[in-house]
C-alpha cells in the first residue's frame, strides 16, 4: 500500500483493535463477519469504487456502507462506514485493510484464550507438513474448485484438533486466498502474530537440532540486529548439510555448506 492508504489502515487499526479487546473470544464472529464483507467487495468492483472514490464526501460513502451493511453486526457497520470515510490510493485497498483487521479480530480472539502461542504453533506445522507436498498445495490453490472445498480440504490437513482460530485461518486461506498462495498466506499470518506480541519471528532451518542453549544464543544475536526481541521457529532438514539458513520477513540469511558451494561456483563461472 502506499503512503495514503498505510495512514487509512493505520486509523482504521487503532479504532477496531479496542473493539476487538472488548469483545474476546467473540471476536472470532467478528473477524468470520467481515471476511465476508471482504468478499462482497472483491466480487463487487462498483461498490469497492463508491466506497473509495476520493471525489464523493466521506459522509456519503459512510451512509452508503451503513445502507449496504444494515443487517450486519453494528461494530462491523462502524469500522466498514470509518473505512469509506478515509482517503485510500486505490479501490482494492479497502478490501485489503478490512481483510487485515478480519485476521486481526480471528488473532485477538486466540489471544483472549491465551491461544496465541497454540495458533502459532499449528500454523507452523501445517507449513512443514505441505513440504514436499505440491499435489496438495496446488489443490489448496487450484481455482477450478469450489471456495468450499478448498477449506474443507485445509481444515481436513489439521486433522480436526486444532484451535478455532487456525482452522478459521487456513479455511480463509484456502478459500479465498486473494491472490497469494496457501503458505505464504500462512507465513503473513506469522508475521500478524509476531505484531501482536511485539516481536519478529524468523524461521531457522538447520541440519540438526539445535541446544537450548544455541537457540537462547541465535534468538539474542537476531534480536540485537531486528532491534526487538525474536521468536525462532527451528525446522530441521538434511538437505542443508551444514550451517543454518534464517529467514525473517523478507529477510534472507543462508550461511548452509550448500549456499556456500554453490556461491563459490557462481564466482569460478562469473
Amino acid at each position: 500500500m502506499r503512503g495514503t492508504s498505510r495512514a487509512s489502515l493505520l486509523a482504521l487499526s487503532r479504532t477496531w483493535e479496542p473493539v476487538v479487546s472488548r469483545a474476546k473470544a467473540k471476536a472470532l464472529e467478528l473477524g468470520t463477519e467481515l471476511f465476508t464483507v471482504v468478499d462482497a467487495l472483491d466480487a463487487t468492483p462498483s461498490l469497492r469504487r463508491a466506497l473509495s472514490d476520493p471525489a464523493a464526501s466521506a459522509a456519503a460513502k459512510a451512509q452508503l456502507a451503513a445502507d449496504v451493511l444494515a443487517k450486519a453486526d453494528k461494530r462491523i457497520v462502524a469500522v466498514v462506514a470509518e473505512a469509506a470515510g478515509l482517503r485510500w490510493s486505490a479501490d482494492g485497498d479497502v478490501a485489503d485493510s478490512l481483510e487485515l483487521l478480519a485476521r486481526s479480530a480471528v488473532l485477538g480472539a486466540a489471544e483472549a484464550k491465551g491461544e496465541l502461542d497454540t495458533v502459532e504453533e499449528e500454523l507452523f506445522r501445517l507449513t512443514r507438513a505441505l513440504n514436499g507436498q505440491r499435489e496438495v498445495r496446488t489443490a489448496l490453490t487450484d481455482a477450478a474448485a469450489p471456495p468450499a472445498s478448498r477449506a474443507q480440504l485445509a481444515e481436513a490437513i489439521l486433522g480436526g484438533k486444532a484451535a478455532a482460530a487456525t482452522v478459521a485461518l487456513a479455511r480463509r486461506a484456502a478459500s479465498a486466498p486473494r491472490g497469494v498462495r496457501f503458505v505464504p498466506a500462512l507465513g503473513h499470518l506469522a508475521d500478524l502474530i509476531a505484531e501482536r506480541r511485539d516481536r519478529q519471528v524468523a524461521t531457522v532451518t538447520t541440519a540438526a537440532p539445535l541446544t537450548a542453549a544455541q537457540t537462547a544464543r541465535l534468538s539474542q544475536v537476531l534480536g540485537q540486529v531486528l532491534g526487538r526481541e525474536v521468536a525462532l521457529n527451528v525446522s530441521v532438514d538434511p538437505r542443508v548439510v551444514g550451517g543454518l539458513k534464517v529467514q525473517s520477513g523478507s529477510d534472507v540469511v543462508d550461511a548452509t555448506v550448500l549456499a556456500r558451494l554453490a556461491d563459490a561456483r557462481r564466482r569460478l563461472t562469473s
